[in-house]
């Protein structure tokens, strides 16, 4: 089953400070923006809505995995 992979789904404990985070920190604002539109580009390709190479989608992917990495830094350290 493709999934998108929701921030506050994959964060349920920052729920809260991640929406705080998105609407008073403009650098974890654009963070958001960057992981929910590389999220958003995975699952269009994974949909077959938009072709891609494996080599391009597990690229995209490994994207995915550090900047959820910075993010959960970041949710921990404010």
């Amino acid at each position: 089953m493709i999934t998108r992979h929701i921030l506050t789904e994959e964060f349920p404990e920052f729920a809260q400070k991640i929406h705080n985070l998105k609407t008073e920190d403009n650098h974890f604002k654009k963070l958001f923006q960057e992981f929910d539109d590389l999220d958003h580009e995975i699952y269009r390709i994974e949909a077959d809505a938009e072709p891609a190479s494996d080599d391009a989608l597990n690229e995209l992917r490994t994207k995915r995995v550090h900047l959820k990495d910075t993010i959960y830094s970041y949710l921990q350290q404010n």
